[in-house]
């Protein structure tokens, strides 16, 4: 069984290609800039790397394009699209529908009406599927939902303290997201320390960043809440914010609630405060003679240890914390300054082994209650293991 994982953004198809028979990766690739004149593709396939430029006018067009390139005679690895059983989407919030479940018009509808709540993701993921649907029909859709993953928390840490009626009929709940990596840290951090029951942090900190609280594999915690604006500061959108003070942006700024929103969503977060950008590299590079960027670090690290000292309460402690993302696997610097004079909470790094981390490895000094390691995730398998569970029934 073949599995083709898509992972869409509102101009890009980045894709990775699973022999599920044991689980190899195949083929990756990717499309940029759709909708251009030109659009920049790539795959790497039986080790070697092809790059080309088309127009690719939509995200159906860059799936045949991704197929064509999957079959081509000299650099593919398939003989014809049909060894593609299934498209596997890391498919972001469908509120009451979660878990994993073939696309069908009705997830569709409600993956749209939650369009504003998770602006950056379900539009693009709604157009790419309904174009899907219609232009290859053949190809089983399937949607494996980030919030899947975070149905065991419990409900004193889904409810909001709103009407109740509001969780019960529209969906106004602590949903999580970022369920595939936080899952596959679970279960790859349950393999490197032997198994048995642990408590876990899982900390993904990327673009797009949370905290998962972790108990014998099951999430019982996670920052993220309705949408995927709260919780950490996140690149460009803003996380935690107080909703009171949107009546003073509107009376002072003379913009639109939907104005206002926008902005929360594209142009806060790491971006906002700094002025200069949302990408934590360019951030650590200026901030020794720029306060706002040094400002944006601090805060986003602050937010970090905020939810990290309640995951240490939640789950009583830790057995290991754990980064990924792109921030969390490249980092030093922000690993140090979260885990900064943790020492009274059993909490210690070696030095030396966070600044030379490389891939899979503990970074944790010998004298530490708690392991703390990083570990690359790979949110793609995930989706192509819940792909594969589904096709079999």
């Amino acid at each position: 069984m073949k599995i083709l994982v898509a992972n869409l953004g509102s101009t890009s198809f980045k894709y990775r290609l699973f022999d599920m028979r044991d689980e190899r990766q195949l083929a990756r690739g990717g499309i940029e800039r759709i909708g251009a004149e030109q659009s920049a593709m790539f795959v790497e396939a039986n080790g070697r790397r092809t790059e080309s430029t088309a127009h690719v006018g939509d995200h159906a067009e860059a799936v045949r394009r991704c197929l064509e390139q999957l079959t081509h005679a000299e650099h593919g690895c398939l003989e014809n699209a049909a060894e593609v059983s299934a498209i596997g989407f890391k498919a972001v919030h469908g509120g009451s529908i979660s878990g994993v479940c073939r696309v069908t018009d009705e997830v569709l509808d409600k993956m749209e009406s939650l369009a504003r709540v998770a602006p950056a993701h379900n539009p693009p993921y709604v157009a790419a599927m309904r174009l899907l649907s219609e232009r290859l029909p053949d190809i089983p859709l399937v949607a494996a939902f980030e919030t899947g993953f975070h149905a065991t928390i419990p409900e004193r840490n889904r409810y909001y303290a709103v009407p109740y009626e509001w969780a019960e009929q529209y969906d106004v709940l602590r949903w999580g997201f970022h369920g595939a990596s936080h899952r596959y840290i679970a279960g790859r951090t349950a393999e490197l320390l032997g198994g048995g029951p642990l408590r876990i942090i899982s900390c993904h900190l990327g673009g797009s960043a949370s905290l998962c609280a972790i108990r014998n594999g099951q999430s019982v915690a996670n920052s993220l809440g309705m949408s995927p604006q709260s919780g950490l500061p996140h690149n460009n959108r803003v996380g935690d914010f107080d909703l009171f003070a949107l009546p003073v942006l509107l009376r002072e700024t003379g913009k639109t609630l939907d104005e206002l929103l926008d902005m929360l969503a594209t142009q806060s977060g790491l971006l906002g405060l700094s002025g200069l950008s949302g990408d934590v590299r360019d951030l650590e590079q200026a901030a020794g003679d720029n306060p706002r960027a040094r400002l944006a670090l601090d805060v986003f690290v602050s937010s970090v240890r905020h939810y990290l000292g309640a995951y240490l309460v939640e789950l009583g402690g830790a057995d290991a914390i754990v980064f990924t993302g792109g921030i969390g696997e490249n980092s030093a610097t922000v690993r140090a300054s979260v885990c900064r004079d943790l020492q009274e909470l059993g909490i210690c790094i070696d030095a030396e082994a966070n600044a030379t981390a490389q891939g899979e490895v503990p970074i944790h000094h010998h004298e530490s209650r708690v392991q703390v390691w990083v570990v690359p995730t790979n949110e793609e398998l995930i989706v192509a293991r819940q792909c594969k569970q589904l096709l079999e029934g």
